[in-house]
């Protein structure tokens, strides 16, 4: 069975678990205090241009978006995400499980405006009662977003300005931020995101890592005790020295950059296959995402011939369903599904 489920569903790169392998005899400090781990933050700050940012490994996208998110935030603090976000639909309320309310706004395509903002926040301190609400403490968005979409460096630099005039905080999840980087005119550097927001992470589990997340505070501007913050969520790995080999690996000869383009390539022909069998596409995306609108036949017939993730039931007859490519997607493979389709 050909599989287009996700992203995550092999191991990791061979030259990442190539330096796994060499270096597994070696004995480290832990938590993150080695030389692998300095290593790969070094690297990282060249990469985004911030020498004087705050590099932290964390070991999956949903504790990093809480212990993130969690740390930012005061107790009577919310988060704003537009309603496609993942923390509202796939993190199962771990955000709410700190206690910080999600406050969901509507979408486009997956996308927050920076227009949308900026009147919700004007509504909420033009509300005499505002005292008595949650209050808005942050922005969270995703880059790409859940829906396979990427926000321009214009739409980007809007919403941090409505951001920077109402002092809350930007954040960008990159749990596929690789893919973004790769994709044909999205014109973005790791050095422009940094720019364009306060803290990030840079994707590793989805993008080559056996595990592991990077997150970046680009201008030395992470809150106090921070690590300790990310061991009380669980995000904090004793074996810290695991996650730094890996980065270290996968920012080494532009490898993060070349296994985005995999993705990339691979999805480009897999939309073109798609479209020339006539398929319709839920939305137009430019990075490794593709959603279709199928009957209960069509998906029927697909199901027979590759594996794929439901993900919304639009009417009583059609259904929204994704395919996705990865790191690891063979072309061999796109080619075989097209010639089944």
């Amino acid at each position: 069975m050909l599989s287009f489920v996700n992203d995550y569903s092999e191991g990791a790169h061979e030259q990442v678990l190539r330096r796994l392998a060499e270096t597994n005899r070696e004995q480290h400090p832990g938590y993150g205090t080695d030389p692998y781990c300095a290593r790969a933050k070094e690297k990282i700050r060249r990469a985004c241009g911030c020498p004087e940012g705050d590099v932290f490994f964390l070991v999956g996208g949903t504790q990093t978006n809480q212990a993130v998110i969690s740390a930012l935030l005061a107790p009577w603090e919310g988060v704003i995400a537009p309603a496609t976000g993942h923390i509202c639909t796939h993190e199962a309320g771990a955000i709410e499980a700190t206690g910080h309310k999600v406050l969901e706004l509507p979408q486009r395509e997956g996308k927050l405006s920076a227009a949308e903002l900026r009147t919700y926040l004007e509504g909420f301190y033009g509300d005499e009662n505002h005292e008595h609400m949650v209050f808005p403490g942050m922005v969270y968005l995703s880059w790409p977003t859940e829906l396979g979409t990427l926000y321009t460096r214009a739409e980007l630099g809007e919403i941090h300005q409505v951001c920077r005039q109402y002092k809350i905080p930007l954040y960008l999840d990159g749990a596929r931020m690789g893919y973004g980087l790769a994709s044909r005119g999205s014109g973005m550097t790791l050095a422009d995101l940094a720019a364009s927001c306060d803290v990030f992470y840079i994707g590793g589990t989805k993008v080559g890592a056996l595990f592991g997340e990077a997150v970046v505070f680009p201008r030395h501007n992470a809150p106090g005790r921070f690590m300790t913050a990310v061991k009380q969520r669980g995000a904090l790995l004793a074996k810290g020295w695991l996650l730094g080999v890996q980065f270290d690996a996968l920012f080494t000869d532009g490898l993060y950059q070349k296994l985005g383009k995999n993705a990339i390539e691979t999805a480009e022909r897999l939309r073109e296959g798609f479209r020339e069998k006539g398929f319709s596409f839920y939305l137009d995306t430019p990075t490794n995402q593709i959603f279709l609108v199928v009957d209960r036949a069509q998906r029927e017939d697909l199901a027979r011939k590759a594996a794929f993730s439901f993900w919304e039931q639009l009417d009583e007859e059609r259904t929204v369903i994704r395919f996705v490519t990865s790191w690891a997607t063979r072309m061999e493979d796109v080619e075989e599904l097209i010639r089944r389709l």
